[in-house]
């Protein structure tokens, strides 16, 4: 969670619209009394839109998919209920999808994907378990006799940090995470 320093904004107004002007919380009694004197609208502006401009840092795993095709995204990682595998994330062309919302509690996450257009793949040398339609299975063993495929991986080391973004790419080596 972050603390943001507390601090209070004052509004001016000039001929080219409202600016806004960050000041010590000690001085927010002068600035209230000069503030009743403001237009309900501006007045509304003034303590509203410090509100919307302070949103906190998002921090999650996401994937961009950086071809002209759609692509279906599964991952996995380390649960307290054991290895988890989950999917399909569909991720059209030139976009992003969040696939883990918040912080990551893990410092290892793994990918597998593949071009709904061509059948490329990204791919690795980690077996999981995947499903045909949308999934989440629990366990890395046994993926045939339980009704699943196995499909290989590629592991990112987030190095725990607390969001992660992996780029898939037309170009080989491309798709390398970053936070």
């Amino acid at each position: 969670m972050t603390f943001w320093p507390l601090r209070a904004r004052k509004c001016l107004h000039d001929n080219h619209g409202v600016l806004t002007e960050t000041v010590p919380i000690k001085s927010i009694k002068i600035y209230f009394r000069s503030l009743l004197s403001v237009p309900a609208g501006a007045f509304a502006f003034c303590v509203g839109a410090p509100l919307l401009m302070a949103s906190p840092a998002h921090a999650d795993f996401r994937v961009c998919n950086g071809t002209q095709n759609l692509v279906g995204v599964a991952i996995g990682y380390r649960a307290q209920d054991g290895w988890n595998t989950e999917g399909w994330w569909q991720v059209p062309a030139s976009t992003c999808a969040t696939l883990i919302e918040g912080e990551l509690q893990s410092r290892y996450y793994y990918l597998y994907a593949e071009d709904a257009a061509r059948g490329g793949r990204w791919t690795g040398n980690i077996n999981m378990c995947v499903a045909e339609n949308e999934f989440k299975i629990v366990g890395v063993n046994d993926c045939f006799t339980r009704g699943h495929q196995r499909m290989g991986f590629k592991e990112y080391d987030t190095g725990r940090q607390g969001s992660w973004m992996v780029q898939l790419s037309d170009t080989p080596g491309s798709q390398e995470g970053q936070n």
